[in-house]
């Protein structure tokens, strides 16, 4: 490797800070980090930095956290007077204008959680499991002014298999761009940068942001895709119903053969109907309580066999 690259480091949620610290630990230098302001969280509601702010301070690198660079002329001021190499940029969650895309020697490289063109936009491991996908990964992108449409230097495969939960799969692949990413770094600075691929407009999906609302079950769905669901949405917006009028989260189940109307509780350990086949609800948590068995739910709350779940 040539001279090391310096790096300005664009990011917000824990899938970021893989990347960062890979960044770190290599030869190249983070001049700088960018993230989203802190936001009000947890009971006390207290403003809270973002993890990869968190982890930057650890680190004792530069952080900046501005509203807006379209808006703030003195963001976008302050940006290109870092005469950084090249930015990188991971799930940071702010527009970048035209000027700061260009502003890099090099451009500024995204992260991205699918195999583009598929599952492009805010929600990508989210959306493959929800869909069924066998396999997912991550594309190392050259960013353009469209949303997820840029030139691909570099991807990565992971299988998505009957058991993936969302957490699993964020954490396999915010590894494995951590790696690609770091690899995409050296080849540029070497002399010798991976070709870029233009996506095909073919086979394009848009991975919408989640809302509370996708984690409602229709008892009418197969009993596949609801269990998708529930693995899906772990651990927000969560997967939940309406019994006796109260909000119950299903937390895990498993697929069953039996069958009756959808939403009808079926026997004892908590079995309900769908509209193809049926789940074993194995722990579901209650408004207002702990999580529980299928079995203590259906013991607490006096729910005679044939109830039908909303």
């Amino acid at each position: 490797m040539n001279t090391p690259l310096k790096i300005a480091f664009m990011g917000t949620p824990d899938f970021a800070v893989y990347a960062l610290d890979a960044i770190v630990a290599s030869e190249h230098k983070v001049m700088c980090v960018y993230s989203q302001p802190p936001r009000p969280a947890g009971r006390g509601y207290k403003s809270q930095p973002s993890p990869v702010q968190h982890r930057a301070e650890e680190l004792n690198i530069l952080v900046r956290t501005p509203l807006s660079f379209k808006k703030d002329a003195d963001a976008r001021h302050d940006f290109t007077a870092l005469g950084i190499d090249v930015a990188v940029i991971a799930a940071y969650g702010l527009i970048l204008p035209q000027e700061i895309l260009d502003a890099p020697k090099y451009g500024c490289i995204n992260i991205h959680a699918s195999l583009l063109p598929r599952w492009r936009g805010a929600a990508p491991i989210h959306r493959a499991l929800l869909a069924g996908d066998s396999e997912t990964g991550v594309c190392i992108m050259q960013m353009d002014k469209g949303l997820d449409t840029g030139s691909v230097l570099m991807q990565g495969t992971t299988p998505i298999t009957s058991t993936t939960t969302t957490p699993e799969l964020h954490n396999t692949i915010g590894t494995l761009g951590a790696k690609l990413i770091v690899k995409t770094l050296n080849l540029i600075a070497s002399g010798k940068p991976p070709i870029p691929q233009k996506q095909s407009e073919n086979g394009a999906t848009y991975a919408t942001k989640l809302t509370k609302e996708d984690g409602k079950i229709d008892w009418t769905q197969p009993a596949s895709t609801i269990e998708r669901q529930i693995r899906a949405l772990i651990p927000w917006p969560g997967v939940w119903c309406l019994c006796n009028g109260k909000r119950m989260k299903v937390l895990e189940a498993s697929i069953s053969p039996l069958q009756g109307k959808p939403g009808q509780i079926l026997d004892k350990n908590l079995i309900v109907a769908c509209g193809e086949g049926s789940l074993l609800l194995k722990k579901v948590q209650p408004e207002n309580r702990k999580p529980m068995d299928g079995v203590s739910f259906i013991n607490g709350t006096h729910i005679n066999i044939g109830y039908m779940l909303s």
